[in-house]
């Protein structure tokens, strides 16, 4: 394909772009990852890396504590799990496959 000379940035069609601020929450993007992060609260100690990494302001937060997950938006990147500093025989995230079924939350 060649480029058409006349054309510039401004005739780049509007398809996946944000185009306003704060507009990203109304874009539900967790539909097309491979892993997502399981929570296991009992191994939880609140520390909130997980919320200060995650570049999709996935995990959610009440009262200081993490309180779960919102997989609408969530893109499996693994992040919150390679930051969370819980023990490796007491992981409080650990990354499963989409499908995988495994009772926690």
């Amino acid at each position: 394909m060649i480029p058409d000379k006349n054309k510039g940035w401004k005739d780049v069609p509007k398809a996946g772009r944000i185009l306003s601020p704060g507009s990203a929450a109304e874009y539900e993007t967790g539909g097309w990852r491979t892993f997502k992060p399981i929570h296991t609260k009992e191994n939880c100690i609140n520390c909130l890396f997980c919320w200060i990494y995650c570049p999709d302001c996935a995990i959610e937060v009440k009262d200081g504590k993490m309180v779960g997950i919102d997989y609408d938006h969530c893109k499996g990147c693994g992040i919150c799990v390679k930051e969370c500093p819980t023990k490796p025989e007491k992981r409080a995230l650990v990354m499963v496959k989409e499908d995988e079924e495994t009772g926690k939350e």
